[in-house]
């Protein structure tokens, strides 16, 4: 469907948000007598009450579960006006992330981080994210998921191995949908626009109705549209290519290649556009039996790169290609809940369907080569980057890249009366996720004897399928010892089983050499001159790769097909007599929990708990390294969550978690993601949350301290040579990413003002600095990730149904550093930092009925 198509549609549903009431009212005369108003919700300034969680796999007051859990209401999220990723984190303290745009990011927890994850043939995440009952964690990262009509947002933090499985190694983030209301119809609808400094023009547009069909069943519909400003300038330059002296040359003065970025020079080049909707059916079928499918669609379109490059200048760039991303998800699910005798019976299934594009720059390698092997006459004297007749092209490179997510999953549980003294819950699950990898390193006009087999102009392809398998059945049991003492154990069986197929690398040249006469003899082999990866390494019919039968004498001519369709052949791979199958790695084991609840009032409640958490192990897209296996979380945890005054919380933990073997990714030779066990790691911290209310002054605050470091030296292999000559962090290493303080607080204030209730609230978010890789030389070329403090404001008023606000988003203009990258491995000339959207000033209004 085109994207106008799309805007239409949605626009339609939001329009129907204004005009459904009247038109319900006039065909029902009752219903224009008596409407029926939405559902009360807390107005400005006012206490927001105890929150209820279920993430103990049951409603519970949040000051009731024994874990470490922050969560994020309905009415703090509108009244911050969250709708995004990056939004609700700052106020999550246990939560950190890497991120080089909007929809690709990874999550991590408690410092639970190695760096270098999110890559399509990387590790599974070690945090899980749920929407609803519904997994929605995938192999390539979190999907943002828009945020609006959400009931909650949920931060469990440390292992929830036990009732959330395999990507829950590190912690839990739950996103709690509103669901289909029956008590009547009502809706909203809100809007904004907004202003970036030095930047465009932003807004938004969302929209909720919730109808009941009948007295047993009501629908509720969300659309939005948002479309974020940019802020980074695309501004002019130069590469030029030896024999040329100057790398940013845009004269030749010694006939090398010399190329500008004209056609691309733009301001306020990084924007991006969010859009779809959601929508779920409620379906009472007894007064036991509720039926629940639910549908989200949401497609984001990323404009330009949001990392600039400080060589160049504050928040601007030098690219040459044309750089995008689209990110398109659509999830089907089932939730069936019900009772069987006094036991709750729960089923929850989904299918996620994915496709990522993107179109990236590639520039910086092809500059980051050239003086490599400057000594060699640079890329021109030692490659043969050359078009069809001989002749010396342009060496950029750009990158095309898909991937194709598709996961289903599946859960059954059932759980006792929670009023018992001795309860279980308890269930089986299953997994499984695919990934249609496509990676396509481009050079124009490059010749097509050099170019990978049937690809002209591709001068290096990956075309894999991955598959990640996950089935386990878990339970937990809670046995009150005393009226004030409660015992909880659980466990958790898993297997996981993940294979990888396909192919990468570099073409071969299929000619003959006349002096052997043999195909794929003639040279130059490719592009890169090189004779071992690629098409090289592809299967043969009698089992050799067609390196050994080159290198061996033997026959080249019979190459086995392609087992992924649209690559040249196939060389990774395990090859039986009956054909390739999938390299494979699999495991089985279990994960628990322990933990001992003292709750001798109401207001106070106090926790021990031992827990253990894992991440699967998996394949190497290099067929010569080899597989890595899972890692594992051991937590001990002290909390404390206490009621005072009716109108004080105060929650907080202390924790000790030992990481044992913990998976380590990074851009190996020829930027290749490798992945390999690392050493073990130690992670002490502490983490606290409160919040405040009296009158019409609310005040919330939460912080974390977190101290992560290896135990071990981290060596270049999995195994250290002794001599120290190949540890890229030794023992003591703080872990990247995870800052050691983090912490933000907001303050609302609400008093009334003839019929309008006027209000003023900001929000203040501060974190320290912390390392962007763990290995030091990396570390040190990328420069640290610098500390930040942020602040938000905003005064508004509510009249009757109607909201209206003015509000500052980053007040004193602070480039916060989210993420920092380079290119590839080997680019280390130019790092990009990705920060914060700079000063935006909007109005915000809204209208509910």
């Amino acid at each position: 469907m085109h994207i106008f198509d799309r805007r239409l549609l949605i626009g339609s549903l939001l329009a129907s948000s204004a005009i459904v009431s009247p038109a319900n009212a006039q065909t029902d005369p009752a219903a224009a007598q008596t409407p029926v108003a939405a559902p009360a919700a807390q107005t400005a300034g006012e206490y927001e009450g105890d929150i209820v969680v279920t993430a103990q796999k049951r409603d519970q007051s949040i000051q009731s579960v024994p874990i470490s859990i922050q969560a994020i209401g309905t009415k703090r999220l509108d009244d911050l006006n969250i709708s995004n990723f990056n939004q609700y984190t700052q106020l999550l303290p246990s939560v950190s992330f890497q991120t080089t745009q909007p929809g690709s990011t990874v999550v991590y927890m408690r410092g639970v981080a190695s760096g270098g994850d999110g890559n399509h043939s990387g590790p599974l995440p070690s945090v899980g994210t749920y929407l609803d009952e519904q997994p929605v964690t995938t192999i390539g990262g979190t999907l943002d998921v828009h945020i609006y009509d959400i009931a909650r947002i949920e931060s469990l933090a440390g292992p929830q191995g036990t009732l959330y499985g395999a990507s829950s190694e590190a912690g839990t983030i739950r996103i709690i949908t509103n669901k289909p209301d029956l008590s009547g119809f009502y809706g909203r609808v809100d809007g904004e626009v907004n202003s970036v400094k030095s930047g465009g023009i932003g807004s938004k547009l969302e929209g909720m109705l919730n109808m009941p069909l009948s007295g047993s069943a009501a629908l509720r519909v969300v659309g939005f549209y948002q479309r974020d400003a940019g802020y980074i300038d695309n501004v002019a330059g130069c590469r030029s290519y030896l024999p040329e002296p100057t790398a940013t040359s845009c004269t030749s003065a010694n006939g090398g290649v010399v190329v500008d970025n004209a056609a691309f020079v733009k301001k306020n080049y990084n924007d991006t556009e969010t859009y779809g909707g959601r929508a779920a059916l409620k379906v009472d079928l007894d007064s036991n039996w509720t039926v629940t499918p639910t549908v989200l669609y949401q497609e984001q379109r990323n404009h330009g790169t949001y990392g600039y490059d400080p060589k160049v200048g504050d928040l601007q760039v030098q690219h040459f290609f044309p750089e995008y991303r689209r990110d398109r998800f659509i999830q089907g699910a089932l939730t069936i809940e019900g009772k069987v005798g006094n036991w709750d019976v729960t089923y929850a299934g989904a299918y996620l369907d994915r496709k990522t594009f993107t179109s990236s720059d590639y520039t910086d390698y092809a500059e980051a080569y050239d003086s490599m092997y400057s000594s060699a006459g640079g890329l021109a004297g030692y490659f043969y980057y050359q078009d069809n007749a001989g002749k010396t092209i342009d060496p950029r490179q750009k990158i095309i890249g898909t991937d194709h997510f598709k996961k289903i999953s599946q859960e059954f549980r059932v759980a006792s009366p929670s009023t018992d003294r001795f309860r279980v819950v308890s269930g089986a699950f299953y997994q499984r996720q695919t990934n249609a990898i496509f990676q396509d390193y481009q050079i124009a006009n490059l010749g097509t004897a050099v170019s990978v087999n049937g690809s002209p102009g591709t001068l290096w392809l990956t075309q894999q399928k991955r598959v990640d398998t996950d089935y386990a059945v878990f339970g937990e049991a809670s046995f009150d010892i005393l009226p004030t003492l409660t015992a909880t154990a659980g466990g958790r069986a898993y297997i996981y089983d993940n294979s990888l197929i396909g192919f990468y690398g570099f073409g071969r040249n299929p000619a003959i050499d006349p002096a052997d006469g043999r195909p794929y003899t003639a040279t130059p082999f490719n592009a890169a001159g090189s004779g071992q990866t690629g098409v090289a390494g592809c299967y043969l019919a009698n089992g050799q790769t067609l390196r050994q039968a080159y290198l061996d004498g033997g026959d080249t001519s019979t190459l086995l097909p392609a087992t992924v369709a649209g690559s040249p052949c196939t060389n990774l791979a395990t090859y039986t007599t009956t054909g390739l199958i999938p390299k494979k790695t699999q495991g089985q084991g279990a994960t628990y929990r322990f933990n001992l609840t003292f709750k001798p009032t109401d207001k106070v409640l106090a926790y021990a708990t031992f827990s253990r958490g894992f991440r699967p192990g998996g394949i190497n897209r290099r067929g010569d390294v080899a597989p890595y296996d899972a890692d594992f979380l051991t937590n001990y945890e002290l909390g404390l969550k206490t009621t005072l005054f009716e109108r004080l919380r105060f929650n907080a933990a202390i924790y000790q978690q030992q990481w044992d073997k913990f998976q380590f990714s990074f851009l190996g030779a020829n930027s290749f993601t490798i992945i390999q066990n690392g050493p073990n790691a130690r992670i002490r911290g502490a983490e606290a949350d409160a919040n405040y209310s009296t009158g019409g002054l609310s005040l919330t605050a939460a912080g974390s301290y977190t101290d992560a470091k290896t135990r071990n030296d981290l060596c270049a292999t999995q195994i250290c040579s002794g001599d120290g000559t190949d540890v890229l962090a030794p023992s003591g290493t703080r872990l990247p990413i995870t800052p050691r303080f983090k912490a933000s607080g907001t303050a609302r204030y609400s008093m009334p003002i003839g019929t309008a209730k006027a209000y003023i609230q900001g929000l203040v978010a501060h974190q320290s600095s912390a390392s962007a890789d763990i290995r030091l030389a990396q570390a040190a070329t990328l420069g640290r990730l610098q500390a930040y403090t942020t602040g938000n404001a905003s005064v508004g008023a509510e009249v009757s149904n109607f909201t209206f606000e003015v509000f500052v988003q980053n007040l004193w203009d602070e480039r916060a550093e989210l993420s920092r990258y380079q290119q590839c491995g080997t680019c280390s000339q130019r790092t990009y930092i990705v920060t914060s959207t700079p000063r935006t000033i909007g109005l915000r209004a809204g209208a509910k009925f």
